[in-house]
């Protein structure tokens, strides 16, 4: 994995648990697996993220029975977390959307350059413009 994939994912994890909280609780394991399939985080990663956002605030814990053994930690989304999400949100959507704008223009740029070395089907000796 690239150091800036590192990085990125780093960035957005708790962006990404405060999204997935925001639709209802959920115990670590839980959110463990659901962003291991969709951003492929470890799972040891989620304790200490969600240690760090109970200190913050974001989110908070309440102990509920498990059917099929001990009670289960859930993690519910706090008014602070919803403050935080909505802002990170908005940043997240500028930020991609000047990405995408500097990769598009990066995508013309490539394209451009890609028709001005093609061959042309004029033969030599002939002109491509008609008198």
């Amino acid at each position: 994995m690239s150091e800036i994939e590192i990085q990125l994912k780093k960035g957005v994890l708790g962006l990404c648990v405060l999204a997935l909280l925001s639709r209802g609780d959920s115990y670590a394991y839980e959110i463990a697996s659901r962003m291991a399939d969709a951003v492929d985080m470890g799972e040891g990663t989620i304790y200490p993220l969600m240690r760090r956002m109970q200190s913050e605030g974001l989110v908070a814990t309440y102990l509920e029975e498990s059917p099929s053994g001990p009670s289960r930690k859930y993690y519910r989304i706090t008014e602070t977390g919803r403050s935080r999400l909505a802002e990170q949100v908005g940043e997240w959507r500028g930020f991609t959307a000047a990405v995408d704008g500097l990769i598009a223009a990066a995508d013309t740029t490539a394209n451009v350059a890609e028709e001005a070395s093609e061959p042309t089907s004029v033969q030599e000796g002939e002109s491509s413009h008609e008198a």
